[in-house]
């Protein structure tokens, strides 16, 4: 039988990773109390779900661009290290996002990559718009940190160089 796990509210959610670039595995870890649960997600999910998180918090600020950003000191008084032991759960298939005007927080749902037929479990971190604002610009670091990208197809170059189709197969 699944399980849904509610962290409401979280008292440390962040995107991390755990790795070399090339070999990292992303995750989605969050917290309330003693509760610690890490998620194994995609690097693609992190940048979707990151994207998506700026994107509500654009519209439940109406827009205002006016909002500062959070500042160096803000990012820094909240850890978004991940926290030990970083013991996956499961591995993420499908994430959801939601707003709840009544606790004025951010809920990301992260449902279980399972067989089909198989119900899968599910994991929901409350996050305050304080706690998402933080999260952006360190999971946007995250991701940008990984190998660099050939200026030729897009591709991302390894440390031994890449095969690369717009050089006629020569390596990079």
């Amino acid at each position: 039988m699944a399980r849904h796990i509610e962290l409401n509210p979280v008292s440390h959610v962040t995107i991390g990773t755990i790795g070399e670039p090339g070999q990292r595995v992303f995750y989605l870890q969050g917290s309330r109390g003693p509760h610690l649960i890490s998620l194994v997600i995609e690097k693609q999910q992190a940048a979707i779900l990151v994207e998506s998180l700026a994107s509500l918090l654009h519209d439940l600020e109406g827009g205002d661009k006016t909002k500062p950003p959070v500042s160096q000191d803000d990012f820094f008084a909240m850890d978004t290290r991940l926290r030990e032991p970083v013991e996956a759960l499961f591995r993420v298939g499908n994430l959801g996002l939601g707003y709840s005007e009544e606790t004025a927080r951010i809920v990301m749902v992260a449902y279980e990559l399972v067989e089909e037929d198989v119900e899968p479990n599910v994991v929901s971190f409350w996050a305050s718009t304080d706690q998402v604002r933080a999260l952006i610009p360190h999971a946007e670091a995250i991701i940008k940190s990984g190998r660099p990208l050939c200026g030729n197809c897009g591709r991302a170059i390894d440390q031994e160089g890449h095969f690369c189709p717009n050089r006629n197969g020569h390596l990079h």
